[in-house]
């Protein structure tokens, strides 16, 4: 299976108060992260992360890395700078891009960090996936009510888990 993500700012603490995240400490964010990745992710599934993994260094970015299931890819966020470190092992991820555009289930996926207001294939049924916004899951609900075919896959927008290309596109179906 294929699932996206985006916003985890793994170790980041001001990030639990600024967008009110349910966490005590980082310590318990990183935890519940990495656990409800876990619980939904298999070794063998594709997971593309749209930006923002962490700002805090590429030794901290590789030991949760390690902890996570599947084969990982990065669409470089503004927080992502860890992965030109010279420290930092490139092959921890499939591919590091700025945007990708990729197909699954027949349905085109363009993906970017940042939300895009026009896409390619926008008018042919392909989806903009998108993080950055820090939004809440009501920003989703509210594409789909005005036809717009973008989504926010950051964990603040989906019960902090990562989200299927098959969620996604049962969520657009009707239009």
């Amino acid at each position: 299976m294929v699932y996206f993500t985006s916003d985890l700012h793994f170790y980041h603490e001001n990030i639990i108060r600024r967008i009110n995240r349910p966490y005590q400490n980082v310590e318990k964010m990183n935890q519940d992260l990495i656990k409800k990745w876990n619980e939904k992710i298999s070794p063998s599934d594709e997971v593309y992360i749209l930006g923002d993994f962490t700002m805090k260094g590429s030794q901290l970015a590789t030991e949760i890395l390690y902890q996570l299931k599947g084969k990982k890819h990065l669409i470089r966020g503004n927080h992502d700078g860890f992965v030109d470190s010279q420290k930092f092992d490139k092959t921890l991820f499939c591919s590091i891009q700025d945007y990708a555009e990729i197909v699954c289930n027949n349905v085109q996926f363009v993906l970017f960090h940042y939300p895009l207001l026009d896409w390619n294939g926008m008018f042919r049924g392909s989806i903009a996936l998108h993080g950055h916004q820090h939004n809440h899951e009501d920003y989703n609900y509210n594409n789909l009510q005005n036809k717009i075919r973008r989504y926010d896959v950051g964990v603040d927008a989906n019960h902090m888990t990562p989200v299927s290309a098959e969620q996604i596109i049962s969520f657009f179906s009707d239009i």
